[in-house]
């Protein structure tokens, strides 16, 4: 049995899993509102350990893989990065082990969701791979190979705070980001982002989901709303093409299923990738929702703790 837990922006998944099936055939799911503060989350994340391994009858010691905003220092298991910034300079793999007795390893949540997609999902097949999460964050996992690559640091994959390329008249100087620069890419391709620069072109404060439904019954505001958030996704993801230059980018998160928004982009990327022809796919991810959790479980498999 794999445990994992995807803690995001808005809500907490947790999952146990069958290790001995191929398919990872999911046995319990569990989904709470995110806390707003450190010792609230640490509290909510103990609890659904123990339900998770009340339900499937596991030991205490049994390990439990998380996802998380962010990435820890390896040397020092801090958390770093993180847009949930209550979490960051604390070592919640450490605290959690401390407060539950079950070994824990930690990740980026990005991360997590390319090491589902790489295993069997959408990157199944791929010799290179990223994989995009765009919510209530931006994020972004480099999958190489077999296996993840997380840089020299633990921070590769993170276009979301690197600037917005190509911007336009009306792009600059940009919105501020909560990491203290200006112009991220989070700051536009996020939720919240999308949602801001909506409502300044006079749209009201719709969720996403009602963005997304009024573009489809032909609402001109909201169809040029996503037309701009695919362009600037194009121009973010062609930005880490000419770096990278992976076979496949597989998208994830919320804003992931906007209409249509992996064919638009890959449709639109050719423009700025630096080669005479474009040949990165754009996918939909395969797990849906589940792939950050399963990422998560994956961290211990084929092996337990010494």
């Amino acid at each position: 049995m794999l445990v994992g837990i995807d803690l995001g922006g808005t809500k907490i998944e947790t999952a146990g899993f069958d290790a001995e099936s191929p398919e990872l055939t999911n046995i319990w799911r569990n989904r709470v509102a995110t806390p707003d503060n450190y010792q609230s989350t640490l509290e909510v994340l103990s609890q659904q350990i123990t339900a998770a391994c009340t339900h499937c009858a596991l030991p205490d010691d049994h390990p439990i893989g998380v996802g998380c905003p962010g990435c820890p220092n390896p040397k020092t298991g801090l958390i770093r990065n993180a847009n949930s910034t209550w979490l960051n300079g604390q070592n919640l793999a450490q605290d959690l082990k401390i407060k539950t007795g079950h070994p824990v390893r930690l990740q980026n949540d990005a991360n997590c969701f390319i090491r589902s997609e790489a295993r069997d999902g959408a990157a199944k097949g791929f010799g290179s791979a990223f994989g995009v999460i765009i919510g209530t964050g931006c994020g972004g996992g480099v999958w190489l190979g077999t296996n993840l690559w997380p840089g020299a640091s633990g921070i590769a994959g993170e276009w979301g705070h690197n600037s917005l390329p190509w911007p336009g008249p009306n792009e600059t100087p940009g919105p501020s980001c909560w990491c203290g620069q200006q112009n991220c890419l989070e700051s536009w391709l996020s939720g919240p982002g999308m949602l801001r620069h909506y409502q300044q072109e006079g749209g009201p404060a719709h969720s996403v989901e009602e963005l997304a439904r009024r573009a489809l019954a032909g609402d001109q505001l909201e169809q040029s709303t996503l037309d701009q958030y695919a362009n600037r996704l194009a121009r973010g993801l062609a930005q880490m093409i000419n770096l990278l230059d992976v076979e496949v980018i597989v998208l994830g998160g919320g804003l992931s299923n906007l209409p249509q928004i992996a064919e638009r982009t890959e449709r639109l990327i050719g423009q700025w990738v630096f080669s005479d022809a474009s040949t990165v796919r754009i996918v939909q991810n395969h797990h849906g929702d589940s792939s950050g959790v399963r990422g998560a479980a994956l961290l211990w498999a084929n092996e337990r703790p010494s």
